[in-house]
C-alpha cells in the first residue's frame, strides 16, 4: 500500500497575502473596529472614488442579557 502526502499548499508559504487595495493602517482600522463592536455588532466600510473612506461601527445588544446601566459600560 503506497500512501501520498497531499501536495503542500503554496499559499501556505506567504504569511500575509499581498493587498491590492488596503493599507496596513487600514487593516489595523478594521482590526480594532471589528474588536470594539461586540458579539453582535457590525462593521462597515464605505468606499468612494475607488478608495476605503470610512469605516461605520454599530453596535447591538442583546436584550435578554440587558442589565440597567450597562448600555454605557466600556468593556
Amino acid at each position: 500500500m503506497t500512501v501520498h502526502s497531499p501536495k503542500p499548499n503554496q499559499d501556505a508559504e506567504k504569511p500575509y497575502p499581498s493587498f491590492k487595495f488596503l493599507q496596513s493602517l487600514q487593516i489595523e482600522m478594521i482590526d480594532e473596529a471589528l474588536c470594539s463592536v461586540g458579539d453582535f455588532g457590525e462593521v462597515r466600510l464605505i468606499v468612494e472614488k475607488g478608495r476605503l473612506r470610512f469605516l461605520v461601527t454599530q453596535k447591538s445588544f442583546d436584550t435578554l442579557k440587558w442589565q440597567p446601566g450597562s448600555l454605557n459600560d466600556e468593556s
